[in-house]
């Protein structure tokens, strides 16, 4: 069974002084129009509070998205180039105060150290991606003439005004920015609504992006209930970039549409884990650890079924269980522990509830499935299953916990079979010693990323290619250049250089009608030989 490393009590620690006292210095930037109760933040580390912020209402994201939307008028007139140098700035800035970051990010989600790291590093790496190609991205863009040597045609880029991002708990460092870096880029003004549970980090984050030189109001912060702030902004704003549950997401997706704007949306997923007859037992069962258990599981690209050949099933059974059971279970400030806590109570409850259900029907616990309340009042023990009823919860529902089932099949089409049994569809991995194999096989997975040989970070960390589900997983991608034109509006504007495309003077429409059939025959042809 995993090992606790013991609890550090906050007390023992600078937090409860100095870094809470930066806290309520954070919560002093959330503007509201009048006073406003207080939600108090606690976090699942002792589940104690911490602090407490505003609880806003729809008069507050109205005001909020008007200062934002002023803001934005003069920010679309600043260049590219002059936007990306903020950005960078902020990146560097990131780097420079990821001992406050990290200290932030474990405070308010009890995640281990060097599972918050991967959120300090998101960031910097997004703000040089897109300060790099950004400017390219947007450049105005030639186009093929509706007839040749006689018109041409340019595509520009505007920004759509003011972007609403709804930011998760989970990674609320990470996913506060990766959506809102790309929207400021493009010339876009955001208000960002992060979760109740942890809005420090964003605000830490508003802080830097002001000290990087972003002009005041085009990034604010709004906080509150998210049934209250969540569908104000939806109404307030020109487009939503919403991560989290996928029954949210439906709300989120119909609000939108019935305003008539466009949103993107990441939401859940089940996802599969697929290691074939020619994989290395040992490296697949690393990847499987760092993936079911990164973030103790409160991960969406995190696999939760694993399909194993029956060929290396036992092999790959005995060195995952091994691996897992030396995990260590802690809430240090530092980089002693493997993994850290989940989010309060009633996740607990869930994850416990989907374990519990599943080994009363049959399935059986190779490791785990312990709370471990001598660690942490929230912390839950890696936990694998094997014999899982493939009706169960968790079978079929997303766990979003330090839980994962294997299962052993007969071969590749088995497994990619079970894998593409789910209605989500948002990351999957497959594990081979053929790259070439494992490509193949990744095309008739149907998740919106797949990786080979690691279980999520060379997908979401390819800045250059675009991330996003299928199915219930959501719409729209995120990275990429799909993750910047998401945010702009396309104009094309063509020119003709011999005035209307009609019969000229003197020249009767049967004549100009037989030409213009001949033309386009001919166009027809070229655009067909021509690469």
């Amino acid at each position: 069974m995993a090992r606790t490393s013991g609890l550090r009590i906050l007390e023992e620690t600078t937090l409860k002084s100095a870094r809470l006292e930066r806290l309520e210095q954070l919560a002093a930037r959330i503007e509201t129009t009048g006073d406003r109760s207080s939600l108090e933040v606690r976090t699942p580390i002792t589940d104690e509070p911490i602090g407490s912020i505003p609880g806003c209402t729809a008069n507050d994201v109205a005001v909020a998205v008007e200062r934002a939307r002023s803001a934005q008028t003069e920010w679309e007139r600043v260049t590219v180039d002059e936007r990306a140098a903020i950005l960078e700035r902020f990146g560097d800035l990131v780097l420079e105060r990821r001992e406050e970051l990290l200290d932030v990010v474990q405070l308010e989600t009890g995640k281990s150290r060097h599972h918050a790291v991967e959120e300090v590093l998101d960031v910097p790496l997004t703000c040089s991606y897109y300060a790099a190609n950004g400017p390219s991205i947007l450049a105005d863009a030639d186009r093929t003439g509706a007839v040749p040597l006689a018109s041409d045609a340019t595509v520009t880029y505007d920004p759509l005004g003011v972007v609403g991002v709804i930011s998760p708990w989970n990674y609320p460092l990470t996913l506060a920015m990766t959506d809102a870096i790309p929207a400021l880029l493009a010339g876009n003004a955001v208000v960002c609504k992060p979760d109740e549970r942890t809005p420090f980090i964003a605000l830490a984050l508003a802080d830097l992006l002001t000290e990087a030189g972003l002009p005041d109001d085009l990034f604010q912060i709004i906080t509150g209930d998210g049934a209250t702030v969540g569908p104000a902004l939806i109404d307030e704003v020109d487009y939503v970039a919403f991560t989290g549950g996928t029954e949210t997401g439906r709300t989120v997706a119909e609000q939108a549409g019935r305003n008539l704007i466009d949103c993107s949306l990441e939401l859940g997923g089940k996802n599969p884990m697929l290691v074939l007859d020619d994989a290395d037992p040992e490296t697949a069962a690393r990847g499987a650890v760092k993936g079911a258990f990164t973030n103790a599981g409160q991960l969406c690209l995190a696999p939760e079924r694993i399909y194993v050949d029956e060929r290396r099933y036992d092999e790959f059974l005995d060195a995952f269980v091994g691996a897992t059971r030396r995990l260590e279970v802690g809430l240090e400030f530092d980089y002693g522990s493997d993994i850290g806590s989940l989010i309060d109570g009633d996740h607990l409850d869930s994850v416990r509830e989907h374990v519990e259900s599943a080994v009363a029907n049959g399935a059986s616990l190779l490791s785990g499935g312990r709370t471990r309340p001598d660690v942490g009042p929230f912390c839950y023990e890696p936990t694998i299953l094997t014999d899982v009823d493939p009706d169960s919860r968790v079978a079929c529902e997303e766990t979003f916990g330090p839980v994962v089932s294997v299962h052993p099949v007969s071969g590749v089409d088995e497994a990619i079979e079970r894998a593409n049994d789910s209605e989500y569809g948002l990351n999957a991995s497959v594990w081979t010693g053929d790259r070439e194999r494992g490509r193949a096989v990744a095309r008739e997975i149907d998740c919106g990323t797949v990786c080979i040989n690691d279980p999520y970070t060379v997908g979401w960390a390819a800045m250059d290619a675009p991330m996003g589900g299928f199915g219930d997983s959501g719409l729209g991608r995120r990275h990429g250049p799909e993750g910047l034109q998401r945010y702009v509006d396309a104009r094309t504007i063509a020119t003709s250089r011999i005035g209307p495309m009609d019969a000229p003077p003197g020249v009767s429409p049967r004549w100009f009608a037989r030409f213009m059939l001949g033309l386009t025959n001919v166009q027809r042809r070229l655009t067909r030989w021509l690469p």
